[in-house]
């Protein structure tokens, strides 16, 4: 068995930041910037998050109903914060446990640990581009699409497996340690263990897992920082570039996994595509049937159905995460999740709940026709800038002609002469993946001309 990660360096406070490629600790004292200690780091973790543009931006981007009119479901934000809720009980209850057996570090409280699931939870869709996972999609296809491959002669492989297949995970890292806050010089600089918490999928685009799941979460712009922060953590270097993931990413996911499982339902109901009869035979195992049944109210009885489900499943969650800590540590847990190990009645009803999602939600004709027109509002995005940003890059700002004028414009300067083309894409995604849903609907109708008058 591997050497044993260990908790006081998972939940390690330090932050860091990038000066001229080189990647620096950077210490933001509690006390500097809470005032006496009324705030721990992973409370400045927490604020960070909360206030960015990024994260706000979450409000107008699709849950699972692009461009949804009705005021009830959820979004992106929402969304996010439900998560987190649900992650810090998690993380409490995995707190506690750690603190009755003796394996809490000296100086971490079990509320440190729901802190730092809490963090990860708020952040892990904030890389999500507008259209949800259909965005993602969208921006694939056109980079993979013959018609363009001529735009990526002169990248490296692992920088047109990149630009190729943009994920909405590993832009959330790249958001955190990039781009918002302290811009190009460690983002919001979060603590090592958030920023490892969040982490699913700790390898890069071009390493075998990515191919093997389609997922990762590290971009080669990325790489040197996290090296850094996996380094600080102490996670296990598996390969040059691929880590097992820090034992708390599985609270976070599972707190994903129950949230979207259940209330992608609850909103299905709410907007009438699913009945409330099926909603509750799925849940209705969790709680006391005569206190629903005594219910008049839809919103009511599938709350109620909603929080007991919820409570039950942080429970097995979080007993799991304690009988299998040895694993975690280890780097060698045997399951494809936490969710996976717990008591059959658990499983049964978030599977059942996935496949009725998928079946009867993610493929209702209103969702279908909505997430097919995103193809072409990317594709006419894309249209405008790469081309203009290729040009720029290649003749180093100079030459350009009236029209790529105006699509660099658009681009608001953030790409620079002496950049690679490898950066120019990047920031060009950069700029389209953090895009609203309105926003990108509106740009395309803008630039295809139909909102010219």
């Amino acid at each position: 068995m591997s050497q044993a990660m260990q908790w006081e360096s998972l939940l390690s406070t330090r932050r860091f930041k990038i000066i001229q490629d080189e990647v620096k600790e950077t210490r933001t004292p509690a006390t500097q910037e809470g005032g006496a200690g009324l705030r721990t780091d992973f409370h400045i973790d927490h604020d960070r998050v909360v206030f960015s543009s990024a994260f706000r931006r979450l409000g107008r981007k699709t849950q699972v109903h692009p461009l949804a009119r009705h005021d009830h479901t959820h979004n992106r934000l929402t969304h996010s914060v439900e998560v987190a809720s649900v992650g810090r009980s998690l993380g409490n209850r995995v707190g506690v446990m750690l603190e009755h057996a003796g394996q809490l570090p000296a100086g971490y409280t079990p509320h440190d640990i729901g802190a730092v699931v809490q963090v990860a939870c708020l952040a892990h869709d904030i890389g999500n581009p507008p259209f949800g996972h259909t965005g993602e999609d969208a921006l694939r296809d056109w980079f993979r699409a013959e018609r363009n491959a001529h735009w990526l002669q002169g990248l490296s492989p692992a920088e047109i497996r990149d630009v190729q297949t943009y994920e909405g995970n590993a832009h959330g890292l790249r958001m955190l340690a990039s781009l918002e806050m302290y811009t190009g010089e460690g983002g919001m600089r979060l603590t090592a263990a958030a920023l490892g918490t969040l982490i699913k999928y700790p390898w890069t685009s071009d390493a075998p897992p990515a191919y093997e799941r389609d997922k990762f979460n590290i971009y080669r712009a990325e790489l040197p920082y996290f090296e850094r922060v996996a380094a600080e953590l102490g996670l296990q270097r598996r390969s040059a570039l691929q880590w097992s993931r820090h034992p708390l990413s599985y609270l976070m996911e599972a707190a994903d996994d129950i949230c979207y499982a259940i209330l992608d339902l609850e909103d299905a109901v709410e907007i009438g595509i699913l009945d409330f009869k099926e909603f509750e035979t799925l849940f209705s195992g969790f709680s006391d049937h005569e206190r629903v049944w005594g219910m008049h109210d839809i919103r009511q009885k599938c709350g109620t159905l909603r929080g007991v489900a919820i409570g039950r499943c942080v429970t097995e969650v979080a007993d799991k995460f304690m009988l299998h800590q040895r694993s975690l540590l280890h780097g060698e847990f045997p399951a494809k999740d936490l969710i996976n190990l717990c008591d059959p009645s658990v499983q049964d009803a978030l599977l059942q709940a996935k496949d009725l999602a998928s079946n009867k939600v993610y493929r209702h004709r209103t969702k279908l026709v909505t997430e097919l027109a995103s193809y072409p509002c990317i594709a006419i995005i894309l249209d405008a800038l790469v081309p203009a940003a290729h040009a720029f890059i290649s003749r180093e700002g100079k030459d350009l002609s009236p029209r790529e004028h105006l699509a660099m414009g658009l681009l608001d300067s953030h790409i620079q002469t002496g950049d690679s083309l490898y950066q120019a894409y990047m920031k060009v995604l950069d700029f389209v993946g953090a895009m609203t849903d309105n926003y990108a609907a509106n740009m395309a109708r803008e630039l295809s001309g139909v909102g010219i008058l």
